[in-house]
């Protein structure tokens, strides 16, 4: 068997404008200027708690877990006052995960999303039938730790040589690095691609049928 782990955001949906929405709210309501743009995109895939610790290094560790429980709090707020955008996938990515499943490939999602988010996103879609296992930020400690993809491994009884991971970042090449997993870029995430290429990548898509060959290998 062969197994295909997918980041989410970043890699399967676009989510650039509710993460950013969500951060400004969040710092607004502790008082504290909206974080740069920049800064959160070079975050987006941490845990929440490492996140804010990247964000404000000098504040202490009790802001940065209220932070980032507010930015939990805020999120669904938003979500359910219907003030967030749709989170499109990105072109292409529904029919390659059909394809690759029609395939005999194992499918499954390792995220810093929450349990709630990660599902809430993946039914709006119509697509959380594909995975046989998905891995959050809530029951693993934060990407490039390899947990989460080791836990993926162990739910699809694959070993780590017959995998791959596709990741928008830095963080999700490394945590392939560190499980033994052949790490495979995606171009229309949070970090480019020579930054992908230098942590580890063995490629970096820059299309759906760029990341079907990269997968395939």
């Amino acid at each position: 068997m062969k197994l295909a782990v997918f980041d989410c955001d970043g890699t399967l949906v676009d989510s650039q404008a509710n993460i950013l929405r969500a951060m400004d709210v969040s710092f607004a309501a502790l008082g504290l200027s909206a974080p740069d743009p920049h800064a959160v995109r070079r975050v987006v895939g941490l845990s929440l708690v490492e996140a804010m610790q990247a964000l404000l290094p000098e504040a202490e560790a009790g802001l940065h877990a209220r932070l980032a429980d507010d930015y939990k709090t805020v999120f669904q707020r938003l979500r359910a006052d219907r003030r967030l955008d749709p989170e499109p996938l990105f072109d292409g990515i529904a029919g390659l995960l059909a394809e690759l499943e029609a395939a005999g490939w194992l499918l499954a999602v390792a995220t810093g999303k929450s349990d709630r988010g990660l599902k809430l996103c993946l039914e709006h879609h119509g697509i959380e039938r594909h995975f046989v296992s998905l891995q959050t930020a809530d029951r693993h400690p934060s990407k490039p730790n390899p947990s989460m993809l080791r836990k993926c491994l162990e739910d699809a009884g694959v070993e780590a040589e017959a995998a791959c991971i596709v990741g928008d970042t830095v963080f999700d090449v490394s945590m392939g690095v560190a499980a033994g997993v052949r790490a495979i870029g995606v171009d229309w995430g949070y970090h480019d691609g020579a930054e992908l290429l230098e942590a580890g990548a063995v490629g970096v898509a820059a299309d759906a049928a760029h990341l079907r060959a990269l997968i395939h290998g």
